[in-house]
């Protein structure tokens, strides 16, 4: 716990408000309370995204927030005569934006550490380090998240005697940007309740040791367990509060709803109490945290469905394999920049078939994180065969990331009805060093957006924050450019794989709501639908394509209440 949970809230809102990132945190707006049955909203371009991409330029809901009629103005003015009527200015109005994998938990957990995304050296890292700790009370963990060694000068990994020179008694555990690797300091790897030393390494993990056999100080996917188990849980004053700016994140950036992968049932009964609080004005699709406890009550008790439309639980969320970054994803082949190491398998073939079928018996979708082309075939090939004996399964599978494939597996997405969770900020964060691990062959089934899309599959998109930004406009920017915001590199990164607008859009919208088993209710603006909808201040459809980043949204409505506008 902080040593003044006060004044570290006052930091972490301060942190939020920096010049360069008022726009994620502006205040929420309390939900619009509108008198009147009908509210038709005008003078907008509405791109409903319904299957024939329709256009309109008015919408009317009614005070329960579902859609009555899209269409032109002056028929539904005459319609609904006395419909509260608001004038959008001209603005650009498209579907609630849904992250198809994005970490709610995992993002108000980070908002509470130390901030290292972006930190191009260790020194930038220890900086950061010493400003957060001064928000510490004595024995408290130095906790953080998004360094990158792919961003400093030397792109190898650190030790832990570069954060023992700084910090020589408070124990200090630092995630990696992708979440598959953390570095700690000689205090916290004292804290593990077994020996480090040695040539052993634990299932689905690595060790990085030196060169007398110790604990270098770099953990890796499965190693991480040894450590987190000493961490302390974080205070309900400080998560709670960290959960708000999370939320608050998300409605700033047009998101009324979320895919979150791998929660416990804590998480979930979190959620579940803010929705009777009246304090989640978001959608939340949650995954189990793979086919444990969590699974075993879903089993028992059902899916959850909740009331409010704003929380569900039915979908499974497993691992094969590990993160490029860290060269844990699992390869056919040796790492081309690092010969012998095929990366990492979370568990074998057999133990993910047994942990799918679990899933399948229970009539839930599975979600299997797979990074690597050879964790992708794994991962396809055990949902090929249980789908094979549980038929009356509802389906609609998916692989999480989907990063690599290769020419022979990207037709089997379609061919089996899997759907492919990707993440477009991916391929842009990875660009400038991904062709060093994979080769320039592999690469070229990296990120392979388009020739899934050719090949039939459906692509539901999102960020994968915190990995990444929470802002879906730079995910629709990477999608249709293959270009860094600098607009690097010319003509695009692989560029026969962008998308199109509309592509992008619908990955995010439509797409994203089909993985969800939610498009009769969200993922368009059609009648009989939510009124869920993003007022934003460019036509995301027409403007230039660099541009697209800078595009801000105005106004977020979830269920017909405007939960979010900007000043």
């Amino acid at each position: 716990m902080p040593g003044n949970p006060v004044l570290l809230l006052l930091v972490l809102f301060c942190m939020a408000c920096e010049p360069e990132k008022a726009a994620q945190n502006e205040p929420v707006v309390a939900p619009t309370q509108l008198d009147q049955e009908h509210i038709l909203i005008h003078n907008a371009r509405i791109y409903t995204m319904d299957r024939g991409f329709s256009t309109a330029d008015s919408m009317v809901f009614d005070h329960s927030g579902e859609i009555r009629y899209v269409g032109n103005l002056q028929p539904l003015r005459e319609m609904f005569p006395d419909a509260t009527q608001i004038d959008m200015g001209g603005r650009t109005v498209v579907p609630g934006l849904i992250d198809s994998h994005g970490h709610l938990y995992g993002l108000a957990v980070s908002l509470s550490q130390a901030q290292l995304q972006g930190t191009t050296s260790k020194q930038d890292v220890l900086r950061k380090l010493r400003e957060h700790e001064k928000n510490l009370a004595a024995g408290d963990w130095l906790l953080g998240r998004g360094w990158d060694q792919n961003d400093w000068p030397v792109q190898v990994f650190p030790d832990r005697s570069d954060l023992d020179q700084v910090f020589p008694d408070r124990p200090v555990w630092l995630r990696r940007i992708d979440g598959h690797a953390a570095w700690a300091n000689s205090a916290a790897l004292a804290m593990v309740d077994q020996d480090l030393s040695g040539d052993w390494q634990p299932q689905g993990g690595h060790i990085y040791r030196d060169a007398s056999g110790q604990a270098s100080g770099v953990l890796v996917d499965g190693a991480m367990a040894l450590v987190d188990k000493a961490v302390p849980e974080i205070s309900t004053l400080l998560l709670q509060a960290s959960l708000d700016l999370a939320l608050q994140q998300m409605l700033s950036f047009g998101l009324t709803g979320v895919h979150d992968p791998g929660i416990s049932r804590e998480v979930l009964e979190l959620y579940q109490q803010r929705i009777r609080e009246g304090r989640l004005p978001v959608r939340v699709y949650a995954m189990t945290d793979g086919a444990g406890a969590t699974l075993d009550w879903l089993c028992e008790n059902g899916a959850v469905i909740d009331a409010s439309g704003r929380l569900f639980m039915h979908s499974v969320k497993l691992y094969i394999d590990g993160a490029m970054g860290s060269r844990g994803a699992a390869l056919l082949e040796d790492y081309s920049d690092d010969a012998g190491n095929l990366g990492l398998l979370f568990v074998a073939p057999e133990a993910l078939k047994r942990m799918v079928d679990s899933a399948m018996t229970c009539g839930f979708q599975v979600a299997v994180h797979a990074i690597g082309d050879r964790g992708n075939r794994i991962a396809l090939d055990a949902l090929e065969a249980s789908m094979r004996n549980f038929p009356d399964n509802p389906g609609r599978h998916r692989i999480e990331h989907a990063q690599t494939l290769t020419a022979d597996d990207i037709p089997r997405f379609e061919q089996l009805g899997i759907l492919a969770a990707m993440q477009p900020t991916h391929a842009t964060s990875d660009m400038y060093w991904i062709e060093k691990r994979l080769g320039p062959e592999r690469v070229r089934f990296a990120y392979a957006w388009r020739s899934l899309l050719d090949a039939g599959a459906r692509l539901a998109l999102g960020s994968d924050f915190p990995v990444e930004q929470v802002n879906p406009m730079l995910g629709i920017y990477a999608a249709v450019t293959r270009k860094d915001v600098r607009g690097w590199p010319e003509g695009g990164w692989y560029s026969q794989q962008v998308l199109s607008r509309e592509e992008a859009v619908r990955g995010f919208t439509l797409d994203a709501a089909y993985a969800g088993f939610m498009e009769e209710s969200v993922g368009s603006l059609e009648p009989g639908k939510r009124a869920d909808f993003v007022v934003l201040d460019q036509d995301v459809m027409l403007v230039e394509a660099a541009k697209i980043p800078g595009i801000r949204v105005m106004q977020t409505w979830v269920d017909g209440e405007r939960v979010w506008q900007r000043p």
